[in-house]
Formats: C-alpha cells, sequence, structure tokens
C-alpha cells in the first residue's frame, strides 16, 4: 500500500500516462507474456501490417479474441480514481493511455488520447476514410470492407512498425508546454507502463525538462524508472487511489 501522495492544489496540472499495468488486475494482460509471446501469438504474426498483408484472417481471429477479454473486464478501482481526479481538475488534467481496452472510457475519462489506438473502432487499411466504431467479436469470412473503396477494414490499432497519429503526439506536447508557458506546477504520473515503447516511454524527460514533478506507480520495475523523482511500488488499485488522495 502506498504511503506517499501526490500534493494537487489549485493550480496544478497533472499528466497521466497509463500502460498495461493497470488493466492488469481487471484480468487483462500485459503487454507481453513469458517468451515473449503476446497472449500466446509472436507480435510478428499478429500485430504489424505485414502480418495483416500475409494472413489477415489470423490477425481479425486475434483481436476478435481481444475484443472478447476485454469486453468481459470492468474497470478496476485505478482506473476510477483517475477518472475522479480528472472531473476535480477539469482543464488542468490529461490522460494519456497506451492501452487499447477502452477501459479508462468505461470509469468516465474523457480528456483522453488514445495513443495507440482502440479495440473497438475499425479504419480501412488503404485508404483514408475516418475510423468508425467496431464491437463485433466474431470476425469471420467474408471480412469486413471499408464502405469507401472496397479495401479491408483492419483494427484501429497502432501496429509495430507504425506511427503514431500526430495529432495525439501534439496533445501530450501541447498539455505539457501551456503548463511551461504558464508557469502552472506540473506534475507527471506514469501508471503501469514498462518503459520500453516509444514514444511514450520518453515523455518524462519531456516533461522534466518542463520542469514537471515526476511519478512512477508500478507493480514491476520499468526501464525508464531512472527519470522518476518518486517510484511507488505495488498494485495499482491500491497504489493509485493512494497516490491520488482518494484511497
Amino acid at each position: 500500500m502506498a504511503t506517499e501522495r501526490i500534493s494537487i492544489d489549485a493550480g496544478t496540472r497533472l499528466i497521466v500516462l497509463t500502460g498495461a499495468g493497470i488493466s492488469a488486475e481487471s484480468g487483462l494482460a500485459t503487454f507481453r507474456g513469458a517468451g515473449g509471446l503476446w497472449e500466446g501469438s509472436r507480435v510478428e504474426d499478429v500485430a504489424t501490417p505485414e502480418a495483416f498483408e500475409a494472413d489477415p484472417e489470423r490477425v481479425w481471429r486475434f483481436y476478435g479474441a481481444r475484443r472478447a477479454g476485454a469486453g468481459a473486464a470492468g474497470p478496476n478501482r485505478a482506473h476510477l480514481a483517475v477518472a475522479e481526479i480528472e472531473a476535480r481538475l477539469g482543464d488542468r488534467f490529461l490522460l494519456a493511455t497506451q492501452n487499447v481496452d477502452g477501459l479508462h472510457g468505461l470509469a468516465g475519462s474523457r480528456r483522453l488520447v488514445e495513443l495507440h489506438g482502440s479495440l473497438w473502432r475499425s479504419r480501412c487499411s488503404r485508404c483514408e476514410a475516418p475510423p468508425v466504431e467496431d464491437r463485433v467479436v466474431d470476425v469471420a469470412p467474408p471480412l469486413p470492407a471499408c464502405d469507401a473503396c472496397g479495401s479491408l477494414m483492419r483494427p484501429d490499432i497502432v501496429w509495430f512498425g507504425e506511427m503514431l497519429d500526430p495529432a495525439h503526439e501534439w496533445a501530450v506536447r501541447r498539455f505539457l508546454k501551456a503548463a511551461g508557458v504558464a508557469g502552472a506546477r506540473l506534475v507527471f504520473l506514469a501508471i503501469g507502463t514498462s518503459g520500453n515503447v516509444h514514444p511514450a516511454a520518453g515523455y518524462v524527460r519531456y516533461a522534466k525538462d518542463l520542469g514537471a514533478e515526476t511519478w512512477l506507480a508500478n507493480a514491476d520495475e520499468a526501464a525508464n524508472a531512472r527519470w522518476f523523482d518518486h517510484v511507488v511500488t505495488g498494485p495499482a488499485t491500491s497504489v493509485v487511489p493512494a497516490l491520488l488522495g482518494l484511497g
């Protein structure tokens, strides 16, 4: 149980970055398991543009299983605590998540940037048609096709080898810069992140350059832990509410 608490006053701006660790206690597998597998599959076979081109049916089966797992899960106390602090801070808050499970939205988070996309949307694999909501779990041939161009639809996920949406990157940096311009107290809190996945793993350094107080709440050691002023170890459902003064 965390004994430390982040001081959040009327002038504090808080940015929260979350990774798979915050959803682990909702029953969802973290990013990679033993042996370098992701829920039993090699990432090269299910989470790259090349994998989709080679075997789109296999990729859709994999993401259908992930949708089924996420759909059966619910937000836990850590998700709810993040949503509650957002409600208190309003525009002085931003949540950037690497997760695609949708649990932050279910918890009530609205000032939310989904850096790696969402399980619950699909987009065209070829054209620039906007993503569409898609909650189908059992995706089977014939695979879904784009209404605009007829090409195969794919999960709206940022796969390995792909770039983040520039608008999402800019939203994070704009929030951090705005705090610096305003001379506001800035707090950066990362929850359940490995510190290995870029560019998100580098946000803490950018925040520190702007004078942020940096916190890490993790069950396991993160690769970028040295960049944090405070590191608190423990399960997210206990640590996060206590850190935010909600425990």
